[in-house]
């Protein structure tokens, strides 16, 4: 496979920032897109071109497939990286690129639509030897059906979209009684989010950890995990902080662990990097949850416990290139991301507005990915999060110190952030003590 030369960055904010870094650290071309609310975006002065694709909506702009193509080919770009959310699992997009000529950097088609429908995932990951939770056998076909399988696997359950992410489209049911209008809920949010309807159920099971796993394959059948991290600590599905390694796991859970996500590697004959993600119970039990086809927001924390920059990766593989041996992987110490969003730190309302002062923290093994600078204007139009914060300690104990420090230097002045909120989580004893799991913050 040809070498890539000039790669088209299919996003915006920090993840833009962040991959048109390591292109130029590769020595490729870096070539970015922008709507017309990121006109003053950070980013743009650090790509060698950018052209406006549209308007301040994502359909009219990031999620605009045509006008991305044309700036990829106005570009002379041979390559797309996605990035995470907008176009990067969207098979129709990877599809066009190939029609085009233009290298996906990311997963074939095939890998999506195995992975894409969550109730089909499963399926397959039963085949492969990956322990799923008791659930129904791919979508379900009506609230009768879902009635009796309730009754047959026992309350509580949790049904949930099949095209869904981000906690939309999900409802626990604690009861019978419940069902119907959960169900109902579910499917009409599952409708409006994703423009499908259908839903899956499932055992609930009760104050899980969540639990994810790192994974890459490559073009010659290769498969390599960069660790686990748990990503427990969410309010209404959504993850704020993350952490590798999960330190929840005993030596013998992780090797299990990490042993079946490569195993699931192998069996779908996926490339590129991607994610496995597992709820862990209260007896060390793991079941497959999902796949996620792309990068992640938290690839953060996998970097820092390894040395490892997966973007690079992702762009060596895309090339064709054999992925290292997993022996040559070494894990050490502890890493933990907070992300950092324009955001009320009691509430979680989106602050969008002016930054009237800006001063990023620094250190050793602290690193920051944001697009943000003093002045910058943040568009009500797109995800409130302006940034991560990571850091990297030789234990659990001494990562907490460092990034409580580092969140104490951190100054956001003009908009509403989440900072404050991050300071209190890590002087929490629960979060210290690791007692937690992914319902802690609803009980607050």
């Amino acid at each position: 496979m040809a070498k890539i030369e000039k790669i088209l960055v299919a996003n915006r904010g920090e993840i833009a920032l962040r991959a048109i870094r390591t292109i130029k650290e590769m020595g490729k071309k870096a070539i970015a897109v922008y709507s017309t609310a990121d006109k003053d975006a950070l980013y743009l002065q650090y790509a060698d071109a950018s052209i406006c694709i549209g308007g301040p909506k994502s359909a009219d702009s990031y999620l605009n497939v045509p006008a991305i193509i044309s700036a990829a080919e106005i570009s002379g770009c041979d390559a797309i990286f996605p990035g995470y959310g907008f176009l990067s699992e969207n098979q129709d997009f990877v599809e066009i690129c190939g029609l085009h000529g233009i290298k996906f950097i990311g997963p074939s088609v095939d890998s999506m639509v195995l992975m894409s429908d969550k109730s089909k995932a499963k399926e397959v990951m039963k085949k492969a030897g990956v322990p799923v939770i008791e659930g129904s056998d791919g979508a379900l076909s009506s609230i009768a059906e879902a009635r009796e399988l309730a009754k047959k696997i026992g309350y509580p359950v949790i049904v949930k979209a099949s095209a869904g992410g981000g906690g939309r489209g999900m409802r626990v049911v604690e009861k019978e009684q419940d069902l119907e209008v959960s169900y109902l809920s579910a499917e009409s949010e599952a409708l409006s989010a994703f423009g499908d309807g259908t839903l899956y159920m499932e055992k609930f099971i009760k104050n899980p950890r969540h639990i994810e796993v790192q994974v890459m394959g490559d073009s010659h059948g290769n498969a390599i995990h960069i660790g686990e991290r748990d990503c427990s600590l969410q309010r209404r599905h959504q993850k704020l902080i993350e952490e590798s390694p999960a330190v929840i796991l005993d030596a013998t859970t992780r090797a299990n662990l990490h042993e079946v996500a490569i195993k699931a590697v192998k069996f779908i004959g996926y490339e590129n990097a991607g994610t496995f993600e597992f709820l862990l119970d209260s007896d060390k039990n793991f079941y497959f949850m999902e796949m996620n086809t792309r990068l992640q927001v938290e690839h953060c924390v996998s970097e820092m416990v390894s040395g490892v920059d997966i973007i690079e990766w992702m762009i060596r593989v895309a090339e064709g290139e054999t992925l290292p041996e997993q022996k040559e992987i070494t894990l050490k110490g502890h890493s933990i991301e907070c992300r950092i969003t324009a955001e009320d730190p009691v509430k979680f309302i989106p602050s969008p507005g002016k930054v009237t002062k800006y001063i990023a923290p620094g250190g050793r093994n602290v690193r920051i990915d944001s697009h943000l600078y003093q002045n910058y204007v943040i568009p009500s139009h797109y995800d409130s999060m302006i940034g991560k914060l990571i850091v990297w300690g030789e234990d659990r104990e001494r990562a907490i110190a460092k990034m409580h420090e580092a969140l104490a230097e951190l100054q956001i002045e003009g908009v509403a952030t989440v900072r404050d909120f991050h300071i209190k989580m890590m002087e929490n004893p629960d979060f210290v003590s690791n007692q937690f799991d992914t319902n802690y913050l609803s009980k607050y």
